[in-house]
């Protein structure tokens, strides 16, 4: 059995307005969660989309521009975020497990450790899927640079993945000509193309996407980067089929679980 993380952008998880999340949205990806489960991998799931949720939650008009406004609809958003997951999954018979963490617990040995082990007794337990999201309250770094990215390749390391989805609401990384570029040797080579634009209601981009991806790749995890908002690629991304843009893992590097 294989563990997957799968994260999930703003843009996957909202509607196109980005002030409210996108209820089919959720019943599919659970949908297509359920049917690897079903085939034997056990999933992790790193959710952004909680101030998006919170920005509908509290009738604003649009997102914060100020931290504590951010913090304040981080609050207010992740029940929404976590009940729509719940009732997405429990069509499935599958029940889902909060975890909010901040780089300070992957960073401090103690607090890494208690992570790794509620994770590995919630993956025993076939009919679970964690459900990650960096807490937003009172981190900081996720919430002004990275959208998750960085925090879904320390879980990935976290729990010894097999592999890395990045859904995103664009079909990978594009080259000068804006051609999906399929597979990617070395991230290095590919970081010429990368635009400095994000979605208005995310943080990340293709940038901190690579960063982490960059990351994975070190600790022998395998990455893809594909469109969320369209329906199978996530099955054909663990089948290996040609969806999205794929980075192999450098064959002397290995796995290390620290």
């Amino acid at each position: 059995m294989s563990h997957i993380v799968l994260k999930f952008g703003t843009g996957v998880l909202s509607r196109s307005d980005g002030r409210a999340l996108d209820g089919p949205q959720f019943r599919r990806i659970a949908t297509e969660v359920a049917a690897l489960i079903e085939a034997g991998h056990s999933c992790v799931i790193v959710s952004s989309a909680a101030i998006a949720a919170g920005v509908h939650a509290l009738g604003l008009s649009g997102r914060p521009v100020d931290l504590p406004g951010k913090q304040a609809c981080a609050a207010a958003g992740q029940p929404e975020l976590m009940r729509l997951f719940a009732t997405s999954f429990r069509r499935h018979g599958i029940t889902v497990a909060q975890l909010l963490l901040t780089h300070e617990d992957i960073d401090s040995r103690t607090r890494r450790k208690n992570a790794r082990n509620t994770l590995d007794r919630l993956l025993a337990a076939k009919s679970v899927v964690p459900i990650i999201n960096e807490n937003d309250t009172v981190a900081l770094e996720e919430i002004r640079f990275g959208d998750n990215d960085q925090l879904s390749a320390e879980v990935a390391h976290l729990v010894e993945a097999k592999l890395l989805l990045l859904l995103t609401s664009s079909d990978g990384l594009n080259d000068a000509d804006g051609k999906r570029i399929s597979v990617v040797r070395k991230v290095s080579d590919v970081r010429k193309f990368v635009r400095p634009d994000t979605g208005a209601m995310s943080v990340g981009g293709m940038g901190t996407k690579l960063d982490a991806i960059e990351s994975a790749l070190s600790r022998g995890i395998a990455a893809t980067i594909l469109d969320g908002r369209q329906p199978a690629q996530i099955a054909a991304a663990v089948a290996g089929q040609d969806v999205g843009t794929r980075f192999s893992v450098p064959r002397q590097k290995k796995s290390r679980r620290s």
